[in-house]
């Protein structure tokens, strides 16, 4: 897969931090999050506009923290314990148990009657090794994102997860930075129920390939 955008490190980061707001604005609304782009704005500017629930504020300030913990750790290596920690600044103060840590009981998605397998009966490890050792550095990154979702990890909070951590990786190999537009959700969804059913990313790579990857010429 080509890569769209060939940024140092420098400049990706210089992007993503401007892009912040919107970022997060589209990775709240994914996960089910209804905010407005000004009510974003008006949080992470730190002023209560009145109209974001406190939950969805502790959903928000999690997403705020984690990004600059990614921010703070962008060469840091890539396995399932920045994961897990990723998953800890998105999901702390929000009653979710575990925290940081895998889910131990199983979950259903909506829109499918496909069932991911329970943790311990993966070998996460394994699988990310699998994805890390691909030299292609976009594809390499968008394989993480979709897996990430796929796997579902956690009890709450996965998209988010995903989001930050196939970032993390595009932004340390100047890839830009993926995200869903807020308008393109329910296609996107579509797209991914269609993934978690067959297991093959391949049309929903094309799709965001054509559609979420963000950056600028340099």
């Amino acid at each position: 897969m080509e890569s769209k955008y060939n940024m140092s490190k420098e400049d990706n980061i210089f992007f993503a931090k401007r892009k912040l707001v919107d970022n997060i604005y589209k990775s709240a609304n994914l996960e089910g999050i209804a905010i407005t782009f000004a009510d974003t704005y008006s949080f992470m500017n730190n002023v209560n506009t009145g109209n974001i629930s406190i939950d969805d504020m502790l959903k928000l300030k999690g997403l705020k923290d984690a990004w600059k913990y990614v921010f703070d750790n962008i060469d840091k290596d890539l396995n399932i314990d920045f994961i897990k920690k990723i998953h800890f600044e998105v999901c702390k103060g929000q009653n979710i148990t575990p925290l940081g840590e895998f889910r131990e009981k199983g979950v259903g998605i909506t829109g499918t009657t496909w069932r991911p397998k329970l943790p311990a009966e993966c070998d996460y490890n394994s699988e990310l090794q699998e994805i890390l050792k691909n030299p292609n550095k976009l594809d390499r990154c968008l394989d993480l994102f979709c897996w990430i979702q796929r796997c579902q990890m956690f009890l709450d909070g996965n998209k988010r997860v995903a989001n930050l951590v196939a970032n993390k990786e595009m932004i340390k190999n100047g890839q830009g930075i993926i995200a869903v537009p807020v308008e393109l959700i329910g296609e996107y969804v579509y797209k991914l129920i269609k993934y978690y059913e067959t297991g093959d990313n391949n049309e929903l790579k094309i799709w965001l390939y054509n559609n979420c990857i963000d950056g600028i010429e340099v």
